[in-house]
């Protein structure tokens, strides 16, 4: 109980906090090659939604609210929902174990019933185009709303720890801060610049898999295996120092 109750040392959960930043590539990759929405990055979602309405006062045979956009939608809101659902982590305390551990499987199990919901649905894995995605039935927008609340999740409990690790789903800041680092050349072990460049890559490893694993078990299959990656780094959590 003690062990469970203590906070955890932020510097020494670098094996967690990088899960974390493989798991946004993971999910990511998932969502975009089912419906073309990035379930993690929310900026391209948030000016997909502008630029829909914007076609209700241009000349299109495009309806202005079509289904890229309501996905749209329910990928930012469902993020924004799992994200205000990390702040229950603010009672328990962000860096307080029992909360790591707990957030963590909560969010391999929204990632599991992504997987229920996508294989009752009996969808696509793969979009046939941008304006003909997958996951247009209420179990596959259900989908959509499970790992897009996860991510937020992830997040939120990402966030609250205050490490280079804080911009897990936000890679353009990640980018920017890693190209102006000054001290870039600099052969050492350098934290603020190496721990940058290993979320960089495994997001971009975690998006790889992603896209392997739909286009060789399916997408349901895919989300399960997600819930089972969620489940070792709840473990990683319970054995970073205190």
């Amino acid at each position: 109980k003690e062990h469970a109750l203590s906070d955890v040392d932020p510097k020494m959960s670098t094996i967690p906090l990088s899960a974390f930043c493989f798991m946004t590539g993971y999910i990511d990759a998932v969502s975009y090659t089912v419906c073309s929405v990035w379930c993690a990055f929310q900026t391209g979602n948030t000016l997909q939604l502008a630029i829909g309405l914007s076609r209700a006062f241009t000349p299109s045979n495009i309806r202005p609210f079509g289904e890229p956009e309501r996905q749209a939608l329910c990928a930012l809101l469902a993020f924004l929902l799992g994200s205000f659902i990390g702040r229950i982590g603010d009672r328990i305390g962000p860096k307080r174990r029992v909360w790591l551990v707990l957030g963590t499987l909560f969010q391999g199990l929204l990632s599991l019933f992504a997987c229920f919901t996508a294989h009752a649905s009996r969808e696509s894995s793969f979009a046939a185009e941008r304006r003909v995605p997958s996951w247009i039935t209420p179990l596959g927008f259900t989908s959509l709303a499970f790992i897009s609340a996860s991510v937020g999740l992830q997040s939120a409990m990402a966030v609250r720890l205050g490490t280079q690790f804080s911009n897990s789903v936000v890679l353009t800041t990640v980018w920017v801060q890693l190209v102006t680092e000054p001290t870039w050349f600099k052969l050492d072990f350098l934290p603020r610049r190496d721990h940058k460049i290993l979320g960089i890559l495994l997001l971009f490893i975690g998006g790889f898999l992603g896209r392997v694993l739909v286009n060789t078990v399916g997408v349901s299959s895919a989300l399960a295996i997600a819930s089972g990656f969620r489940v070792v780094i709840a473990l990683m959590w319970y054995l970073v120092p205190a």
